[in-house]
């Protein structure tokens, strides 16, 4: 009996520090989610603004097409023929000029 009068101080004073012990790892989980949350929050807003600016520059892109997609395509095509005349197949035009130094 007397070994058992030893152990219940024992177990009476380890009770409360786990009790304690475990609030505490509680609280530090709670923070750990909490940042967690914050940083998200903060990644999803960098998100959505990357997002806005691709679909500003889409719209700038479609309204460029759809306003002028006729003279784009032309104006594509008038430089492919200008680059076959003048192209030797060395990719220097034939008809440059070089100026005289005086």
């Amino acid at each position: 009996m007397g070994e058992l009068g030893v152990l219940i101080p024992i177990i009476g004073v380890c009770i409360p520090i786990v009790a304690i012990w475990a609030k505490h790892r509680k609280d530090v989980l709670q923070m750990q989610i909490e940042a967690t949350a914050s940083q998200s929050a903060e990644k999803a807003a960098q998100y959505a603004s990357k997002v806005q600016a691709l679909e500003d520059r889409v719209q700038v892109l479609e309204r460029i097409v759809t306003d002028r997609g006729y003279d784009v395509a032309t104006q594509i095509e008038a430089l492919r023929d200008t680059k076959s005349v003048e192209d030797n197949g060395s990719g220097v035009p034939l008809n440059f000029s070089k100026k005289e130094e005086v």
